[in-house]
């Protein structure tokens, strides 16, 4: 299944400005001392609370960074810019989590799943989109609603049921208990892989409601009990989180319009407030917008360092393996040239989004650039390349300003283009010298050798 983390630039789209701004300036600086930090400390701040996250969160994100900025190995570097870099992606990605999650399973089929959370949060249609997910990766679920008090939700979960294209529960009565029995037993009989059920929500947290989802829970007894928050309620699906993780227990969060406008700040206070991890991701109406959840991917969108591995995952899904081995070691070997370039946008129409996929590759940011990747835009950029001689693709660093004329005459495009064009490959080039790039890329390629 094809990860794409576009919907990070939306959310965060001020933050990462901001994030960028100050490594920048800290990048420009002789040597780190504590006025400049203190500086850089006070932007960031201020861009967390702007983004809506929690303000315990950004005093513990603050404390914790500013003692690791002022560090011996930090002062003493030659290099302190690539620490501090590496700092605050580390700190982001304890906030979020170290590594993704996968859903709990016991150890008979099948496997409960039940999911919270308040009306209006799109839970429903949550439990179709994970219905799907399930489905692609070849586990079969059934689903069934708890949600007695409002019928038009059973039948609403009915519906997305034969949409996504699985199995429903059909209830008989109105008690949850017997309900749950049922449902048990014939989820059982039938070898399912998971049961997904969904529960009565409100529009505001009330002991009535709490004491279903404790007789629901009770009688299930899910290995997974998943809180569906809306990021677009910012502290509000923080407070929420909180009072069903102490009122009911939760194991895991999916948070849902990630995709709409929002500063954001729920994923990274949700996370922290509660203990509890995001497993999943709704990013847009379609059942098959949801994904999951990556912390240490995420963390590389908000600082602007792209996402090469979903990138090589796109590949990898659409072209054979021995193109994406060879893609893997010309990286790995800087060998990388604007004749390869030229190849991977004459196959990008194929691997999704253009403005998904160039937000993947480092140097090549749209947001900062104020660049509208279009198909035109693509078309352009090959036949600039097209334009330069073979020595020129595998050397570049060989156009100078005559050359440059030349090709961008022979393409019908300005030097400017030229120049754009030119730049983005050398940042991306230097991106992928990067430790940490390079440490995601060997990692691939051993995947690849394995598989």
């Amino acid at each position: 299944m094809i990860e794409s983390l576009s919907w990070i630039k939306k959310m965060f789209d001020k933050l990462s400005d901001r994030f960028g701004k100050v490594l920048k300036y800290l990048k420009g600086e002789v040597k780190l001392t504590e006025e400049n930090m203190n500086k850089a400390l006070r932007e960031i701040k201020l861009s967390l609370l702007e983004a809506d996250v929690n303000f315990k969160v950004v005093k513990e994100f603050i404390a914790n960074i500013k003692e690791k900025f002022m560090g011996k190995e930090v002062q003493e570097s030659l290099n302190p810019y690539q620490h501090v870099v590496k700092i605050v992606q580390n700190e982001l990605e304890e906030i979020l989590g170290k590594s993704d999650k996968e859903l709990n399973t016991g150890s008979k089929k099948p496997s409960i799943i039940m999911l919270t959370g308040l009306q209006g949060t799109g839970k429903t249609t949550t439990a179709g989109k994970l219905a799907l997910y399930l489905k692609n990766i070849g586990k079969s679920s059934i689903l069934c609603s708890f949600d007695l008090k409002r019928l038009a939700a059973v039948e609403q979960l009915k519906i997305i049921a034969g949409e996504v294209g699985v199995d429903f529960f059909e209830i008989s009565g109105m008690e949850l208990k017997k309900i749950a029995k049922e449902l048990l037993k014939y989820s059982k009989d039938h070898g399912y892989d998971y049961i997904i059920a969904d529960t009565a929500g409100r529009l505001h947290i009330d002991e009535s409601m709490m004491s279903e989802l404790n007789i629901v829970k009770r009688s299930l007894n899910p290995e997974e009990t998943i809180f569906v928050a809306d990021a677009m309620t910012g502290q509000d699906a923080v407070n929420s989180a909180l009072a069903f993780s102490e009122e009911i227990g939760i194991d895991s969060i999916i948070l849902t319009k990630v995709d709409s406008d929002t500063r954001g700040g729920a994923a990274l206070s949700v996370v922290k407030i509660t203990d509890k991890p995001i497993k999943f991701v709704g990013i847009g109406e379609k059942y098959t917008d949801f994904q999951k959840f990556f912390p240490e991917r995420f963390a590389s969108q908000i600082l602007g360092m792209g996402d090469v591995m979903s990138l090589i995952e796109k590949v990898e899904k659409e072209f054979d393996k021995d193109q994406t081995e060879k893609l893997t070691k010309r990286f790995l070997n800087n060998e990388f040239t604007l004749e390869d370039f030229s190849q991977q946008l004459k196959q990008i129409g194929k691997l999704g989004s253009l403005s998904d996929i160039a937000g993947m590759i480092p140097g090549m940011n749209l947001n900062r650039a104020n660049v509208n990747l279009d198909e035109k835009a693509v078309k352009h950029m090959i036949a600039i390349i097209n334009s330069m001689n073979k020595k020129e693709r595998e050397r570049p660093k060989i156009i100078d300003g005559k050359r440059r004329y030349r090709i961008a005459k022979g393409s019908g495009r300005p030097v400017s283009e030229v120049n754009r064009l030119l730049k983005q490959y050398f940042e991306m080039k230097k991106m992928m010298k990067k430790p940490f790039f390079r440490k995601m890329l060997k990692k691939f390629d051993f995947l690849s050798k394995m598989g």
